[in-house]
């Protein structure tokens, strides 16, 4: 059985309505400017080392272990027992902007982008988004992980009370030939070991779809809807005042 969702929702570059939010679409601007180091007082972390991906996530025009994968365009994932897809939808332009897997009640959010061919942009991205967190209120290190560096953050979040809490997530990048692919692990799996295991073994088996065409740095790769989700037209809904990706929009399940 496979749990297939479709979030819609408004975006536009001026949307930074939650903290999960502004972080995430940090990365998916190619306008976003780059931090200014000479203004930061904060150490400058160190470079992340070329990560060995002999292991994956791999290139569509790499060697790539065969196995069942779902094709979403851009990515295609690996096929893991009880994990739920939900497609996050652009409702103005109906692109599909990210694809969300969720294993044992955590989540991995998933986006590919163009990258320059000889540079990677993992670096400047971390710094991006550790900035963006900090101007929230939240906080950010900068990790060693098992796909080199990462960041651990605390993002600021409103409780039912309305009290300003925090929760845990964990943002995670490779840099590939022409692409970057990077995610953001939240639930038990962004503070538990054992729970990110799946989630991290998924994303490793991830194949990127490049392509060949021309793209501008940090564009990002186009994603498409699964075919078991791909028949069905959604309703009409409302448009939903604020997004936060820790939790779930307004959305649509098929059950196969």
């Amino acid at each position: 059985m496979a749990l297939f969702r479709r979030g819609a929702k408004d975006r536009t570059a001026q949307d930074e309505t939650a903290a999960g939010v502004d972080a995430a679409e940090a990365v998916a601007d190619p306008a976003t400017p780059a931090v200014d180091l000479a203004q930061d007082p904060t150490p400058e972390p160190p470079a992340a080392p070329a990560v060995d991906r002999s292991s994956g996530p791999w290139d569509s025009g790499e060697e790539v272990p065969a196995g069942p994968r779902v094709d979403l365009g851009a990515l295609r994932l690996p096929g893991v027992h009880g994990m739920e897809l939900r497609m996050e939808i652009d409702k103005k332009s109906g692109t599909v902007t990210a694809v969300g897997v969720t294993i044992d009640g955590s989540t991995l959010q998933m986006q590919a982008f163009a990258a320059p061919r000889t540079d990677g942009i993992w670096d400047e991205i971390r710094e991006e988004i550790g900035e963006s967190v900090r101007k929230q209120g939240g906080a950010v290190d900068d990790v060693p992980g098992p796909f080199g560096r990462e960041l651990l953050a605390r993002l600021p979040v409103r409780t039912p009370e309305g009290r300003t809490g925090h929760r845990p997530a964990r943002f995670v990048g490779v840099d590939g030939p022409r692409w970057f692919l990077r995610g953001v692990i939240t639930g038990r799996a962004a503070v538990d070991e054992a729970a990110a295991a799946q989630l991290e073994d998924l994303f490793r088996r991830t194949v990127v779809v490049r392509g060949t065409e021309a793209r501008a740095p940090r564009d990002l790769l186009a994603l498409t809807l699964p075919d078991q989700a791909a028949a069905p037209k959604p309703p009409v809904e409302p448009a939903a005042p604020t997004f936060d990706p820790l939790q779930r929009g307004p959305e649509i399940t098929e059950i196969r």
